[in-house]
């Protein structure tokens, strides 16, 4: 089971941007793929992604990425255990020798990552969900009980995802009052074929953002939560005791000199801020924030916590990364109560899976998400249900890019019988 090859591709993501996929091949003829994914509204923490600059793509192209990681990184893994995640990724670190990945870049480092899990879960005979469930106990001395993940479905777009007038980027609904991930998926889905029609009898488009949410030309929160509400209304579940709302208000892009500015050049500070988001959390039964907050208004984020944390969901994306050590200061200053979980932000699934940890031995809930420009690689639904994460951010039921996704996890819904804890994933 060792690595007789790898080499890698130009591909494109879901918005028509160069992407990486990684090949690892084995002596015994196996193969497999690591597709990575791509962020428009980003944290400046996260890990590089390289790209060539100059004309090819506009400058976003990876050919040349690809070309050096040929000649300088993958054939530093050849004759290497496929099976030894650790070590592999690892080596991965000491080879870049960045803090971020700056030298080889995460696009490149994470498509190796996951290419060699894959080919190692395909080596042992083992579906990946099984295998990287397998990764905590052999690696980190930690059983993790598999369950299926309660959808954040992002079904009407705003922000660095859509050209509408909406400020905060994602409104999204969890269907929390069901006893099955089938269930609750149905529900997720007939919520958003309901809300198209709402927009078309009020005369809105329902053309879809970056992640498959309708970008209807609205202007605040409160007629997006409202048009949501009569959705699932008219679809006939109950608003909060079935369907809860989500919000990943990404507030580091409207973040200025001090100040929170929205596209109506109403200005807010963090205390204003929090206030509004009391405030729409007494209107409407929003159980999960993302990014309420800019990644570097840790005060503010100290204090959102303090107001709203034992209520809601305090998810932080931009504040940390998926990076341990940026983690273990809010942990120490007891910022947020959630951490949502991107591969590509760290860029190795060890590094992943270290973070997670982290979260469960601290109390705090985790979110497996995807990126704005995505690919059909469904690895992170097996990493929500072999990292018993409780929850998974996908998108809307719409777009192959997301709905490979929720595919992927009907089928291992299918194949197991594993909980889905519905409401309660959202208790710390």
């Amino acid at each position: 089971m060792k690595i007789k090859k790898i080499d890698a591709y130009e591909i494109l993501d879901s918005r028509g941007t160069p992407t990486i996929a990684a090949r690892v091949q084995l002596d015994n003829e196996i193969e497999e793929f690591g597709f990575v994914p791509s962020g428009a509204s980003t944290g400046s923490k996260e890990a590089v992604e390289k790209r060539d600059g100059g004309k090819s793509f506009n400058g976003k192209g990876v050919k040349g990425v690809i070309d050096d990681a040929d000649k300088n990184l993958f054939p530093q893994f050849l004759g290497m255990d496929v099976r030894d995640q650790l070590s592999i990724d690892q080596k991965i670190i000491e080879l870049d020798g960045t803090q971020n990945k700056a030298n080889f870049g995460a696009n490149v480092t994470l498509a190796l990552s996951l290419a060699v899990c894959k080919a190692a879960a395909s080596a042992e005979n083992k579906k990946l969900y099984l295998y990287i469930n397998s990764l905590f106990k052999n690696f980190f001395d930690l059983n993790v009980q598999m369950k299926m993940p309660l959808p954040m479905m992002n079904i009407l777009n705003g922000g660095a995802h859509a050209n509408n007038g909406l400020d905060f980027q994602e409104f999204m609904i969890q269907p929390v009052g069901f006893s099955s991930f089938k269930e609750g998926l149905t529900c997720g889905v007939e919520v958003f074929n309901s809300l198209k029609n709402t927009l078309n009898k009020k005369g809105f488009s329902t053309a879809v953002g970056d992640e498959g949410g309708f970008a209807p030309e609205i202007n605040s929160s409160e007629e997006a939560l409202s048009l949501i509400s009569e959705a699932i209304s008219s679809s006939g579940y109950k608003v909060d005791k079935e369907v809860t709302f989500a919000l990943d208000c990404a507030s580091t892009e409207i973040f200025k000199d001090g100040n929170y500015i929205f596209s109506d050049n109403n200005k807010m500070s963090n205390k204003e801020l929090i206030e509004y988001l009391t405030a729409l959390k007494s209107s409407y039964p929003i159980t999960s924030i993302e990014d309420g907050l800019d990644e570097n208004d840790w005060q503010g984020w100290a204090d959102l916590t303090n107001k709203m944390g034992k209520q809601t969901q305090l998810v932080g994306d931009d504040l940390f990364v998926t990076n341990k050590d940026i983690f273990q200061r809010g942990i120490q200053e007891n910022v947020a109560n959630s951490i949502l979980i991107k591969i590509n932000q760290i860029g190795t699934l060890t590094e992943t899976i270290e973070t997670i940890k982290l979260a469960k031995e601290n109390n705090y809930t985790t979110v497996i998400s995807h990126r704005s420009g995505e690919t059909e690689d469904s690895f992170i639904a097996d990493l929500a249900v072999g990292s018993g994460a409780g929850q998974i951010k996908t998108g809307a039921p719409s777009r192959s890019d997301r709905t490979s996704k929720y595919n992927r996890l009907l089928m291992i819904n299918a194949w197991e019988n594993l909980e889905f804890l519905g409401r309660s994933e959202l208790e710390q």
